[in-house]
């Protein structure tokens, strides 16, 4: 057998007194992938971090173990490395690709002088050299028109693109071993699938190893060849990727896998549309987009065109497709948070658009909004008490004296302890603080709320507690959900019907089970085509 790339053993990871990593042990080889895979804060981004020794920087320290790099007959104890030795094995044998790009690179310097920076400290390249490499690269990851992308700016990419320009770094020297922390959560399923399929072909040409983080147990079962369970910074179980999807040994395992949505598990009955909550005919939004010398020409950029839908009482309305379609804007817009162009929406009979901002105020507390980052939702200064009956106290409906008690019990309908509402929100997870979002829209008592991406930052079994917090909250109170999300499985699990968006518009709607049974529009077919099976390829093929 191929000896290992990497060798961790008995890692222990300390941040003060708190041990968040006890004891963890695996081996990746090269042209291997091996998926670490568990709920927030079980370890995952520690051991990442551990292994590069950029741990020290978080706050924590490698407590107890050993990480080895191996290069050709050459053993490396990274643990015991200088700092000087390490930023050679730093972006050089061993790279990293983080989970969101835009945070990665810096946005005041061009894709080109980023990227050139690492061939010009590890290859020991010229400028021009470096340039030169660099356009090589970028058309190395698929990045059309790569010496152009070499001028331009991390914030004038997509997503997608801002991925690959990392992708690109990472693989400039050729490392031996990847390291890929939850790259593609972010990413909409067809930027997705083309991320996972340029990791797989790249690790093939070049031979490295992998080690993929990720709560998606659909990514999981297409890139992985072993998976590592963490919980509490425990291993609970290391399997071949069949070995996991067929008969998963530990009980967490297992519990991971029942919460993971997969992609034709059935969907909700579709609901009456006779009450309808919210309509909206024939929307418009446009963006003025300034070019030419001094920026003196302005065009308009249309990014939801003339759009309808409706979403009636008790009803969920998926909304999916791809970044940049709309979906966001179309959202904002319907609130009037952006003011549209063209088109009319009413909530409840009463329209919001044209009307007074007097009036607007008062129909719009009909409707609220929960984004996808619950953290940077909460101002991180107040109290729950005061964070979550906000909206109450803006629309007049508790007063100070009441305000204690109408937080106690919004925290217990979205199945928090009461004694939560005088803490603070860093005092709470992930879950827990999409949970307060929620519970802050319930404080007027709203007949709609939209749901932007609301999950698509959280592991599998969180996301599967605020999705049946939603679903509950819609059979005991009647609550109509526009659901935005790129994670279609979770869309099906909560729809009765799906819009499908595409290029500011939407090409597709239908019941759930309907659509996703039997697409019609092309796009759909190719959105739904993309989206990874929660079952590994080696039993897809025996099916």
């Amino acid at each position: 057998m191929t000896d290992p790339v990497v060798e961790v053993q008995d890692l222990r990871i300390a941040f003060g007194s708190h041990e968040a990593v006890k004891g963890l042990s695996f081996a990746i080889r090269p042209q291997e992938t091996l998926a670490l895979v568990g709920e927030s804060g079980s370890g995952k981004s520690a051991t990442a971090l551990s292994i590069l020794r950029l741990i020290e920087r978080e706050g924590g320290r490698i407590a107890g173990g050993n990480i080895r790099l191996r290069d050709g007959d050459e053993v490396i104890d990274l643990t015991a490395l200088p700092d000087a030795a390490l930023s050679n094995v730093r972006g050089n044998r061993i790279s990293m690709v983080f989970q969101e790009p835009m945070t990665s690179l810096n946005p005041v310097l061009t894709v080109g002088n980023q990227l050139a920076e690492v061939f010009i400290r590890h290859r020991k390249m010229s400028m021009r050299e470096a340039l030169s490499a660099s356009v090589e690269a970028l058309d190395q990851v698929r990045i059309p028109e790569p010496a152009r992308r070499l001028k331009q700016y991390p914030h004038e990419l997509s997503g997608g693109l801002r991925q690959r320009v990392m992708i690109a770094m990472a693989l400039a020297c050729r490392p031996q071993l990847l390291i890929a922390d939850e790259p593609t959560t972010a990413l909409d399923v067809t930027t997705q699938a083309e991320i996972l399929d340029l990791i797989r072909s790249l690790q093939a040409e070049i031979g490295m190893g992998v080690l993929f983080i990720t709560h998606d147990m659909g990514v999981v079962a297409e890139i992985a060849d072993r998976v590592v369970v963490l919980k509490n910074g425990i291993k609970q179980e290391e399997a071949t990727v069949r070995e996991l999807f067929e008969a998963p040994k530990a009980a967490y395992s297992r519990q991971l896998m029942a919460a993971t949505p997969k992609l034709g598990d059935g969907s909700k009955a579709g609901a009456a549309a006779s009450d309808i909550v919210l309509q909206v005919d024939r929307l418009s939004t446009r963006f003025s987009s300034k070019s030419g010398l001094f920026s003196r020409k302005s065009d308009k950029v249309t990014a939801v065109n003339q759009v309808s839908l409706q979403v009636a009482r008790g009803e969920t309305l998926g909304l999916v497709g791809e970044s940049g379609c709309g979906k966001s804007t179309l959202a904002r817009s319907i609130l009037r948070l952006i003011e549209p162009e063209e088109g009319t929406v009413l909530l409840n009979g009463k329209p919001m658009t044209g009307v007074s901002k007097d009036v607007l105020r008062e129909t719009r507390k009909d409707a609220q909004i929960v984004f996808q980052d619950p953290f940077a939702s909460l101002n991180p200064r107040l109290a729950v008490h005061e964070l979550i009956t906000e909206p109450a106290r803006i629309h007049g409906l508790v007063s100070s004296k009441n305000q204690k008690d109408l937080a106690a019990q919004l925290v217990e309908r979205v199945g928090l302890e009461r004694d939560g509402i005088f803490r603070f929100p860093h005092q709470f997870s992930g879950g827990q603080r999409q949970r307060l979002c929620i519970a802050r829209a319930l404080s007027v008592s709203p007949k709609l709320i939209i749901a932007d991406e609301a999950v698509s930052a959280l592991d599998v079994s969180i996301a599967r507690q605020v999705t049946d917090l939603m679903l509950d909250l819609q059979a005991r109170e009647g609550v109509s959900f526009l659901f935005i999300s790129h994670d279609i499985a979770v869309v099906e699990r909560v729809s009765h019907r799906i819009a499908v968006m595409y290029r500011g518009e939407i090409v597709e709607t239908g019941p759930t089970t309907k659509l996703l049974s039997a697409p019609e529009h092309a796009y759909t077919q190719r959105l739904l085509a993309a989206v990874p099976s929660a079952t590994p390829a080696s039993l897809r093929a025996l099916q």
